[in-house]
């Protein structure tokens, strides 16, 4: 069983960065495309983006392409998000899921969550 644990939240400007981290323990992450979604107040669960465990591309949302990127490390067993150009509508709690099969942009085909970590974005 695949435990998921990020931080890097915090409180930043708008305009700033912020890099999350995702540490994974008790199994190896090497073959799980690995996803992140985040959950504003009153919000359903948004998809923000994933990477494949083939080749490590990734799929972004529409409204983070081109600011955010994620990258992993397998051998730290470890994922990122690194987040530019931050707005205030990033404001939410962000999640590091592992799921199945290639990735998908559906939290449903995500088999291991974590606690998430709220990253807030003042204007």
């Amino acid at each position: 069983q695949v435990q998921l644990v990020e931080s890097g939240g915090g409180l930043v400007q708008a305009g700033g960065s912020l890099r999350l981290s995702c540490v994974a323990s008790g199994g190896t992450i090497r073959t799980y495309p690995m996803g992140w979604f985040r959950q504003a107040p009153g919000n359903e669960r948004e998809f923000v983006g994933f990477i494949r465990w083939i080749g490590s591309s990734a799929t972004y949302a529409d409204s983070v392409k081109g600011r955010f990127t994620i990258a992993r490390d397998n051998a730290k067993n470890t994922v990122y998000l690194q987040m530019n150009s931050l707005k205030p509508e990033d404001t939410a709690v962000y999640y590091c899921a592992a799921g199945s099969g290639l990735g998908s942009a559906s939290a449903g085909q995500y088999d291991y969550w974590g606690q998430g970590t709220q990253v807030t974005v003042s204007s």
